[in-house]
């Protein structure tokens, strides 16, 4: 392999060759990141074995019903949601899409390419909640503050996810807010589509909250990984840059911002796609990747985590969300709203029997509610460490 095509491989996909021909137009965000726009048909997607024949879809064959996708991704309308790399008025060419360009230093804060691009226990591992057969992890350090829903048929998941900036005590922490649809046990058959922001310092450099998505079929064990940095997830957006920090922020007592996203399985093709704001289609998982999510979820997941290392010896004072506790309420403390899931029919409804779950409330909590306004929805974080949480 030429040192050409060496640098091509490590500087925009982690795991597959992309020929430097396929990539045009670097560009810089403000924040520093280089978005490059790869060819839509030469993505790292379709280095997957599983997607070797697989022809490229532009779009589901059907939407669920109740929501605005039906409506308004068919007319294609409006601005794709906000992410900084746009500020500049850059964006990429259609045939193409934008990949956040991985550096060398990216991967040696990791320590490794494979510690880049995915953890053994999962990087925004799912709890299993009372009633299920507990998660078999090498430690204890992931805490959430979630709410959560089973069934035998569930075909996808929204919400509108509260965007913040948490402190991240230490490098190798993260703080995230995510959805995650999930089927198979909590052992090693696992099946994991999940998405959402993320300010993770190790994979991205920085504390800037980023649009993040990440999947496994064998409990984070061999399969998936972030954003674009293995072949899976096909992108089909050319405005939409996956893991590309989000603006603008909200703020303590001021403006409130959030996204909203949307995940639900084409009735038609099987795959599972996902939606960014109200009508910008990002790409889709193939079904074909998967086990147990190549039929329906079992159970679906809506909040926050971080991971706690016990720097010193006591808990993190990584924040979750605002790094309020939720009886703070708006405008405080980090939210969730307009939480619904995709049923048999392909169906948006309220999840009328959500339950919640924190593992450590003094430390991180959540409360739920529901109102015409907002539907199903909770204020979720907390400060980490704390006089009660020592």
């Amino acid at each position: 392999m030429s040192r050409r095509r060496i640098l091509a491989w490590v500087f925009t996909s982690a795991t597959s060759p992309v020929n430097l021909d396929d990539v045009c137009c670097g560009k810089q965000s403000n924040d520093g990141d280089i978005i490059d726009c790869v060819n839509s048909v030469h993505q790292p997607a379709f280095d997957h074995p599983a997607l070797r024949n697989h022809s490229l879809q532009a779009s589901p064959a059907a939407f669920p019903k109740n929501s605005l996708a039906e409506e308004v991704l068919r007319n294609k309308t409006g601005e794709p949601p906000p992410q900084l790399w746009h500020q500049t008025g850059q964006s990429c060419p259609h045939g193409t899409i934008p990949i956040r360009r991985t550096s060398a230093k990216d991967v040696l804060r990791a320590g490794s390419l494979k510690e880049y691009m995915m953890k053994k226990t999962g990087p925004s591992s799912p709890i299993s909640p009372p009633s299920r057969t507990l998660q078999t992890q090498a430690d204890n350090s992931h805490e959430h503050a979630i709410g959560y829903m089973r069934g035998d048929m569930l075909y996808g998941a929204q919400a509108t996810l509260n965007v913040w900036n948490p402190t991240v005590q230490e490098p190798s922490e993260f703080s995230l807010s995510q959805i995650w649809v999930l089927a198979g046990t909590f052992n090693n058959d696992l099946n994991s589509i999940e998405a959402g922001w993320q300010v993770s310092p190790l994979i991205y450099g920085d504390s800037n909250p980023r649009l993040f998505i990440y999947w496994t079929a064998d409990a984070y064990q061999g399969t998936g990984c972030y954003n674009l940095l293995c072949s899976g997830f096909v992108q089909t957006s050319n405005a939409i840059a996956i893991g590309a920090a989000i603006t603008p922020l909200s703020s303590a007592g001021g403006s409130q911002y959030d996204i909203s996203i949307l995940i639900w399985k084409d009735p038609s093709r099987g795959n599972w796609w996902m939606q960014f704001g109200e009508d910008h289609l990002v790409g889709y998982w193939p079904a074909s990747l998967f086990t147990h999510l190549a039929t329906s979820a079992s159970m679906l997941e809506w909040g926050g985590e971080v991971v706690n290392s016990r720097p010193g010896g006591r808990h993190t004072a990584t924040r979750m969300g605002s790094g309020q506790f939720p009886e703070k309420g708006f405008g405080q403390a980090s939210y969730l709203r307009n939480i619904k899931f995709v049923d048999a029919n392909n169906v948006l409804k309220t999840p009328l029997g959500m339950r919640t779950l924190a593992e450590h409330p003094a430390c991180y909590n959540i409360q739920k509610g529901a109102n015409a306004q907002w539907g199903a929805f909770f204020f979720y974080g907390g400060p980490g460490q704390n006089a009660d949480c020592p």
